[in-house]
């Protein structure tokens, strides 16, 4: 075998040198490069893997707060209606009362209207029964003068 080394020229000594300075030149490059590399990735692992849950927590949170969100809709909605519905009964009241209000005005008004034609009637007719007997004792008057 050394026949075949020195055939090619190769020194063993440097050989052995050249190995043990590849093995140092591998270490230091192991620890000063390669381990603060695969540390920064490491890092970058955690980091993603982080920020993929914390994603997956705030598409979680935005599911809830959209289904909040409906639900408050769907509960305003709700609330919307029975507002409605309480200002047209409301409204409805209101207006048969008023109805019954002006229905009430109305006959007393009529009432009223009824006293005062009554008693208009009753004027008109004593001072007819006045003008009537006045006529009469004038018609009466005029008769014995005539005759007299």
């Amino acid at each position: 075998m050394e026949n075949l080394i020195n055939a090619f020229g190769i020194d063993g000594r440097l050989l052995v040198i050249q190995a043990v300075n590849f093995g140092l030149l591998m270490l230091v490059l192991w620890y000063f490069l390669y381990r603060p590399i695969i540390k920064v990735i490491d890092e970058r692992q955690k980091t993603v893997a982080k920020c993929v849950e914390d994603a997956e927590l705030a598409a979680q949170k935005l599911q809830g707060a959209e289904e909040e969100a409906t639900h408050r809709i769907q509960e305003a909605n709700s609330k919307a209606s029975s507002i409605v519905e309480q200002a047209q009964q409301h409204a409805h009241v209101e207006r048969e009362r008023l109805a019954k209000e002006a229905q009430a005005r109305a006959q007393k008004i009529e009432e009223e209207a009824l006293v005062k034609a009554q008693e208009i009637a009753r004027k008109h007719k004593a001072e007819s029964e006045k003008d009537i007997a006045r006529l009469a004792i004038l018609a009466a008057g005029k008769v014995l003068e005539e005759k007299v």
